[in-house]
């Protein structure tokens, strides 16, 4: 397995993980206080998942390094937006802990520290969403915003590529 791969491999847990816990979240505020406590460890597991899928980049991006096709411009945006999306996600991650270890045998929390979590998990989630995007910028260009010349504009489709291969 090469470094691209293991990059594209962890990178996907937190950014789904997030979400998972943010509905958690949301679904322990509404109607399942028990959940509180899942939903934070979701919160803290996914920020030291985010460590290893951050610290892949560096070398997926030498391994990429010139390829066709690959922007700098492209990687060198989704690397910017990686620092504050890691940096969101480890700030949820304590708060999370910090919840764990002091509320957890707690019947309530503090009305501010639920606001607090939820507030720093939907910026981290959009963080790492916003850089998600990007990444899959460097090597999907049907999902840019510029259309590569020729690829639409010809009126081919891989239907008709298939239907001429018969």
């Amino acid at each position: 397995m090469n470094p691209a791969h293991v990059h594209l491999l962890l990178n996907h847990i937190p950014v789904v993980g997030i979400w998972l816990g943010i509905a958690l979240y949301l679904v322990a505020l509404v109607r399942k206080p028990e959940w509180r406590s899942l939903s934070l460890g979701v919160f803290a597991l996914m920020a030291v998942l985010t460590i290893p899928a951050y610290l892949s980049g560096e070398p997926a991006e030498e391994m990429i390094h010139g390829l066709p096709g690959v922007s700098e411009a492209t990687v060198e945006a989704h690397e910017e937006a990686a620092v504050p999306a890691l940096i969101a996600m480890l700030v949820l991650g304590a708060v999370a802990a910090g919840g764990l270890m002091r509320f957890r045998a707690a019947a309530s929390w503090p009305r501010g520290y639920g606001w607090i979590v939820l507030i720093l998990a939907l910026i981290a989630g959009g963080l790492i969403g916003r850089t998600a995007n990007l990444g899959a910028h460097i090597r999907h260009p049907e999902i840019r915003s510029t259309t590569p010349a020729g690829a639409v504009e010809s009126g081919e489709t891989h239907e008709s590529e298939g239907q001429e291969s018969r």
